[in-house]
């Protein structure tokens, strides 16, 4: 009789296993959804000012459908590195700036390459392009080389930034809270922020953007787009783009 129970409880207990083994899986996914997918409440009343960020990754754009639908201001990625360009950076800023968005470029900061260089590459691709919210360097570990020593991406960033500073640009740095902590709260204190964060409270510091969805959904957009806000009101809004200060005039 034993013989015969054991192949039966065998069975009983892979049975067991495999709906433990759902039931993870499916607690996994729902936490996925619930804590990582599902971006925080943002209040339209508290943050009115809606924006996106974009780069080759997302494709040909409508952003005329884009501001239609509530979308004031839009970050295009650029550069990275020394030498890479982003290849829609043309035609996202032309789009941007057909569709009334104020507009600001970003930059990919690479750990392993010399400061002033990226901001000449930085600098080239942007060309004299008007820019209503400047430029933005994106500090970030994803992506970058592991092992490079924390004083020199500190040095490097410090060149990259008083050589944009001396060509008389606005910096905004977007990173997340790591990035910030690491790189950012005691080189460049009071700077502007855009920050990547997906809880209510974005971050215990001054901010001045907030990346809260890697998943939005706009009009005109196929797929998923990167959602932003502006701290602050209209007015709020209105003195930060009159403090844009800014050589160039608009080109395509």
């Amino acid at each position: 009789m034993l013989r015969l129970n054991k192949p039966k409880a065998d069975i009983e207990a892979a049975f067991d296993f495999l709906v433990v083994a759902a039931l993870l899986a499916f607690a996994c996914v729902w936490a996925w959804q619930q804590f990582m997918k599902s971006p925080p409440y943002v209040d339209p009343v508290r943050y009115p000012v809606r924006g996106i960020d974009v780069s080759a990754h997302n494709g040909m754009m409508n952003l005329d459908a884009a501001a239609r639908s509530g979308i004031e201001f839009i970050f295009i990625k650029a550069s990275e590195g020394a030498t890479f360009r982003d290849e829609n950076f043309r035609i996202n800023f032309i789009k941007a700036r057909h569709a009334g968005l104020k507009t600001g470029a970003y930059h990919f900061f690479r750990f392993d390459v010399d400061g002033v260089s990226q901001a000449v590459n930085f600098l080239q691709t942007v060309g004299h392009r008007k820019l209503e919210l400047g430029l933005a360097i994106d500090v970030e570990k994803h992506g970058n080389p592991p092992g490079v020593p924390p004083d020199s991406i500190a040095l490097r960033l410090t060149q990259m930034v008083d050589y944009l500073n001396l060509m008389g640009h606005r910096v905004t740095f977007y990173t997340n809270r790591d990035g910030y902590f690491d790189y950012l709260a005691k080189t460049f204190p009071g700077s502007s922020l855009w920050i990547c964060a997906f809880s209510k409270t974005p971050i215990n510091a001054e901010w001045t953007f907030w990346q809260y969805d890697h998943h939005g959904k706009v009009p005109g957009i196929k797929g998923d787009v990167d959602l932003n806000v502006f701290c602050g009101d209209r007015d709020e809004w209105s003195n930060y783009l009159a403090g844009s200060l800014w050589p160039y005039e608009s080109r395509p």
